[in-house]
């Protein structure tokens, strides 16, 4: 097994070669977080979380150091120091940089893994959370802690609902149900509600377990596809629930030695559709077994005694397992290596799990026992030796029942809170805390925690027996220890080196020769109690011989141990050797040691012997602890005092950081902010100068279509005149030619009747009736043709006329349309000015206050009330200019409106000479017609009829013409600049300029009033005063 230590590093590999899983029971890599110094000592990991993939693994220490690591990558990377402990740990967000991360000071923060910044702190937990549970969809998370479950939008990172419970019926957790919509939510009182997420309505509620059982649920599990639940607490059963039925399915009896279950969690398998079959259970002996459901066989189990499991995280793709060890460090196993291994041929030694009936006949009909399918590992010392001896308090089975058992003093439901809140216990209820509440000097001693480890690990399991037996241990074999404090005990050291000098005087020699002085060979020795150099069953046996003698019998103990290794000690010839030699285990006989100490206790003289310096052993008083005071008081206060000292500052330096975090995260919010705002201002501009150019093509597109228009009605007009010509010309030929055909019929008929003049008498009567008749006919056909052409002319001059009465009104709509838009310009312009002029005031005003300010500050009280009346003058001066201008610019707006009523009267004069027009041209017109009457019935008769007709229509299509443009002339004059009455628009172009240069004289006016008020106003305060007047600002 490879281990990878961190130390101070932010990032690097985890392994430096490739992992052999296979080599040591599934273990890929154990991962340690150790600091160098003086003493070295290891971070604690608390809790484990994978990503969405399983690749990838978040862990946090106590320290609140973050790191992730990339399992595939084979690296790690520190992203994050928190300052504090973590008490739950999310890494399957939607954005799969982000993270979230419960503190201890209750609040939740989540973190970008690549940028290392903060995105989010929410609060709002009155206790520690326990747990974090993310939505499928990566949007929604559940933080849960004791007393209240939030649902947050990690979006918008803004908390939408909230759960709250009475303070007798605390929360154990509160999770979504994968594949669903549903969250399920576990109470003290085993009650299991199951909630709908979008309306966060009760959709049902698990019926309580059956009788008999007393299992308090604790734990909780549920397969992938959200349909069986498993439930397990302070009891070696675990209960099954069927989600889809809501009923009790099936009772799992564990082995006996399973106690209470700390943590469930099922193994995931690509090939079994979410309906997980492998459940792991994390028991009170810190092993976590693995058992199939369905078959209640017991599969691979990971961890052991001596290297217990804290808690443990398995990846969702199944290959996976992270485990924190009770030491502190990390622990990454293969699925793949601990199913093969689990899949060997059993040893031929097997242990079944005994047969044990508590339940009625309803739970036994659930019940099924966990059977063991292959040989159980045995307990391993770290030096790989079979233990072959049990500590004497696990011999006492009693004992071990009540391993949970506590005193009356401490609570054990707030302890086991407290370790499910910060991952620990607090410092108050530790060893080592315990004895500096005990005594000051113990929490400022740096070899405390190395003679109380060997105590922690042999009483773990009972922290106040543990501190009473370190206490016994400290006021009885440390006697003396601590009066020359913070150095070494030289006067022990002493005792010890005048025995050496009179049991081996040449290892002594050899010792001094080379510069080996006590402190390397013998103190090492004293404030381990022996453990670096001891194992397990040699350290027991060695104190068992402490315990039962005087004790100057741990001295003699220390110097026994030099004596007997005075062989290798001859050999080294280096300081580094020596201490390296007393700082690991060595090729000792302990028994060896032990009879050469009892030798030494017995041989050594009384005035060396350490017996008649040290008390003989007394034990700790009843009712209360004795006074431990043997130290230098006013050392251990200094140090206690610079301690707190270096904490306040911490404290002040991580409070101002904070709050330049704080501050920078702002400037980059209104950096950001500005930097929006300008985008949106650029886009507007670019929008608004888009939409400009787009009116101005489109205005250049009606204008060429209305040219194409033009020119086409030109075409077709043309086309028109053309087709009537051809028209006229067809029909005057054919005329001619019936006029030519009926000449030569009449010269015919003149010459028959001349040959028959008399034989055809009454023929030549009919011919004449009928000749009459025909041009008769003819004369009527043509007048038939002569209206039809008058109406087409009378229609065609009613359009025209209709068509120039509608040009006029538009031309007059035209013209109010444009007064109108003046109008609006000369207010829009009066507004502007008068907005410039009450802001150019308000400017004069601000420059004199501040001016009047400057005053006050350096006149003294004497010329104030001078200083009030100049300004007062000023003030009334400006009031008199403002007054003049008011009355100048009332009096444009009176000329303004006088021009107005005059331009309105020459509308109403102009609109009168465009009535005028129209009756003469009404009158013009019915002339004409009466004239082309009388015109058409005088042609009748005469040969040169048609000519005269054509002449006819000719000069009426000119007299049309004239009378279109009689109209145009009287009622266009108000638009058209170029038509025939160009004076009264050259006016009013006049009168426009007249008003603008009354306008800018008028500004001009204005601008050199508000110099002079200026000019006048500095030249008042060249000379300002020293001194200052009593003044304050006020709200």
């Amino acid at each position: 097994m490879e281990s990878s230590d961190l130390g101070g590093r932010q990032q690097g590999p985890i392994w430096h070669r490739k992992p052999c899983p296979a080599a040591r029971r599934g273990v890929i890599v154990n991962i340690i977080h150790s600091v160098k110094g003086y003493h070295s000592k290891t971070i604690r990991f608390l809790n484990v979380a994978f990503d969405s993939s399983g690749d990838s693994l978040l862990a946090g220490d106590h320290q609140g150091n973050i790191y992730v690591f990339d399992l595939n990558g084979n690296r790690f990377n520190l992203v994050q120091r928190t300052m504090q402990a973590c008490t739950a740990l999310a890494f399957n967000l939607r954005r799969k940089t982000e993270f979230l991360v419960a503190l201890a000071d209750y609040s939740i923060k989540c973190f970008d893994i690549e940028t290392k910044e903060l995105v989010s702190w929410m609060r709002g937990h009155d206790s520690s959370v326990s747990s974090i549970s993310v939505h499928g969809s990566g949007r929604y998370a559940i933080t849960t802690s004791t007393d209240t479950a939030q649902l947050w939008d990690l979006d918008t990172f803004q908390r939408k609902r909230k759960l709250n419970v009475r303070q007798s019926v605390g929360i154990q957790k509160v999770f979504f149900l994968p594949l669903s919509n549903t969250i399920l939510s576990c109470f003290k009182d085993n009650s299991v509600f199951a909630w709908e997420f979008d309306t966060l309505c009760c959709k049902y509620q698990l019926p309580t377990p059956v009788e008999g059982s007393v299992l308090l649920y604790k734990v909780f599990a549920v397969t992938r596809d959200g349909r069986i639940f498993v439930a397990g607490g302070k009891s070696n059963h675990l209960h099954l629930w069927c989600l889809e039925s809501k009923q009790l399915i099936r009772i799992i009896q564990m082995p006996a030695k399973v106690r209470a279950v700390r943590h469930l969690e099922f193994l995931p398998d690509s090939f079994d559709g979410g309906s997980n079959q492998v459940l792991g259970v994390l028991s009170q002996d810190n092993i976590m077994r693995f058992i199939n459901i369905e078959t209640c066989k017991l599969l691979f189990d990971i961890g052991s005694h001596e290297e217990g499991i804290s808690t443990a995280a398995i990846s969702p793709n199944g290959r996976y397992i992270a485990s924190v060890m009770e030491n502190g460090s990390l622990n990454l196993y293969s699925v793949q290596a601990l199913t093969q291994e689990g899949n060997k041929p059993p040893p031929p030694m097997f242990k079944a799990v005994e047969d044990s009936s508590k339940y009625t006949s309803e739970a036994n009909k659930l019940t099924m026992r966990v059977t063991s399918g292959r040989s159980e590992w045995p307990w391993k010392s770290k030096g790989s030796k079979i233990q072959t001896r049990l500590l004497k308090l696990q011999v006492n089975t009693s004992l071990e029942n009540k391993e949970n058992e506590l005193p009356g003093g401490l609570n054990k439901k707030r302890l086991r809170a407290l370790l499910k809140g910060f991952g620990e216990y607090p410092a108050k209820y530790r060893t080592l805390s315990a004895l500096a509440h005990w005594s000051a000097i113990f929490a400022e001693t740096p070899y405390i925690p190395l003679l109380a480890f060997p105590f922690v690990k042999l009483f773990q399991n009972n922290q106040l027996i543990c501190f009473e037996v370190v206490a016994t241990v400290v006021v009885n074999f440390c006697q003396h220890w601590f009066e020359y404090f913070p150095n070494p005990p030289v006067n022990v050291l002493s005792m010890l080196e005048n025995v050496l000098a009179h049991h081996d005087k040449e290892l002594l020699q050899h010792l001094i020769t080379y510069s080996v002085t006590s402190q390397v060979y013998a103190w090492p020795l004293l404030e381990t109690l022996f453990s670096e150099v001891l194992t397990r069953e040699e350290w027991l046996k060695v104190f068992d011989n402490i315990f039962s003698n005087h004790p100057s019998y741990f001295l003699m103990l220390v110097v026994a141990y030099i004596i007997c290794s005075r062989a290798p000690l001859l050999h080294c010839n280096q300081t580094a050797d020596f201490e390296y030699f007393f700082h690991h285990r060595n090729n000792l006989d302990i028994n060896v040691v032990i009879k050469e100490a009892y030798h030494l206790m017995e041989a050594t003289p009384p005035d060396i012997h350490p017996q008649h310096m040290l008390d003989d052993f007394i034990p700790l008083t009843k009712g209360q602890y004795p006074v431990f005071n043997k130290y230098p008081k006013f050392i251990v206060d200094y140090q206690t005092q610079e301690w707190e000292r270096i904490r306040q500052d911490e404290i002040e330096y991580l409070r101002e950081r904070q709050l330049a975090h704080e501050l920078e995260a702002k400037a980059q919010e209104w950096k950001a902010e500005d930097e929006a705002w300008y985008r949106k201002q650029e886009l507007l501009r670019e929008a608004e100068e888009q939409k400009r150019k787009m009116l101005l093509e489109e205005e250049e597109k009606l204008v060429e279509q209305r040219q194409r228009l033009a020119a086409v009605k030109r075409e077709l007009k043309v086309k028109e005149l053309q087709f009537l010509d051809a028209s006229r010309r067809r029909f005057l030929k054919y005329q001619q030619d019936q006029r030519q055909m009926e000449l030569k019929r009449l010269d015919d008929e003149i010459a028959r009747k001349v040959s028959m003049r008399e034989q055809e008498t009454a023929a030549t009567v009919q011919d004449v009736e009928v000749r009459r008749m025909e041009l008769e006919s003819q004369r009527q056909l043509f007048e038939q043709h002569l209206i039809k052409d008058q109406e087409a002319v009378t229609q065609e001059m009613k359009e025209e006329v209709d068509a120039c009465r509608r040009k006029v009104d538009l031309e007059h709509h035209l013209v109010q349309r444009l007064m109108e838009i003046d109008r609006e310009e000369k207010q829009k312009a009066q507004i502007v000015a008068e907005e410039n002029l009450a802001k150019a005031e308000q400017k004069c005003i601000d420059t004199d206050w501040r001016l009047q300010v400057l005053h006050k500050l350096r006149r003294d009280d004497q010329d104030r009330e001078k200083r009030y009346e100049e300004i007062a003058k000023l003030l009334h001066d400006n009031r008199v200019k403002e007054a003049e201008l008011l009355k100048a610019m009332r009096e444009a707006e009176l000329k303004k409106w006088e021009e107005v009523t005059q331009k309105k009267a020459q509308l109403e004069e102009e609109q009168k000479a465009a009535a005028a027009a129209d009756e003469y041209r009404k009158w013009f017109l019915e002339d004409k017609m009466n004239d082309a009457l009388e015109l058409a019935e005088k042609l009748q008769s005469e040969d040169g009829y048609f000519e005269r007709l054509r002449d006819l229509k000719a000069r009426r299509t000119e007299r049309g013409v004239e009378l279109q443009q009689v109209p145009r002339s009287g009622n266009v004059c108000l638009n058209d600049l170029s038509a025939s009455e160009p004076s009264s628009h050259m006016s009013l172009g006049r009168r426009r300029e007249e008003l603008a240069c009354q306008e800018r004289e008028l500004m001009a006016e204005v601008r050199q009033l508000r110099q002079k008020l200026t000019s006048r106003a500095r030249t008042r305060t060249r000379h300002p005063p020293t001194r200052f007047p009593a003044t304050k600002w006020t709200p």
